[in-house]
């Protein structure tokens, strides 16, 4: 399993929003600019988030972007699975995946653990929680991924 760039952006996009005083906003431009998120992924990730209810946006000169709940309420695994869908690391964890052997297979086990692992410690800490932890301007996201993609094209 792989995190995409859509669900790194909504992470950066919601870290951002949870530094704002409850029941602020801030402009679209300004989340990109601070959290390098590219135009071209921004809107289509806020109106995700729009839609899945953790961001709500007003439009006009006095509009902008805020979180629509608590930074203490929304989970890393939250924002990832408001983008991407409930998460699996096998397809034979998928809810309706078929296999005659997924009751007697070790393997599937062994995955069910990891999976289980890797949602508990994405749930663990809220944005709230990461955003007091850094401080509030400091919030800064593990992986670049403007330099993951400038080596991936070399």
């Amino acid at each position: 399993m792989q995190i995409t760039r859509q669900a790194e952006y909504a992470i950066r996009i919601m870290l951002e929003l949870a530094t704002l005083p409850t029941g602020k906003g801030t402009q679209s431009k300004v989340i990109a600019e601070k959290r390098k998120v590219p135009d071209k992924f921004l809107q289509k990730t806020i109106q995700i988030l729009v839609r899945t209810g953790y961001v709500a946006t007003k439009r006009g000169t006095m509009g902008g972007v805020k979180l629509a709940v608590t930074p203490e309420s929304v989970t890393i695994a939250d924002v990832i699975t408001a983008i991407e869908g409930k998460v699996f690391i096998s397809p034979c964890l998928c809810e309706g995946f078929f296999c005659g052997n997924k009751e007697k297979c070790q393997v599937t086990k062994i995955l069910q653990r990891a999976q289980n692992a890797l949602l508990d410690e994405l749930s663990k800490e809220t944005l709230a929680d990461l955003v007091r932890n850094e401080g509030r301007d400091e919030v800064e996201c593990l992986v670049d991924l403007e330099s993951i993609s400038a080596a991936d094209n070399k």
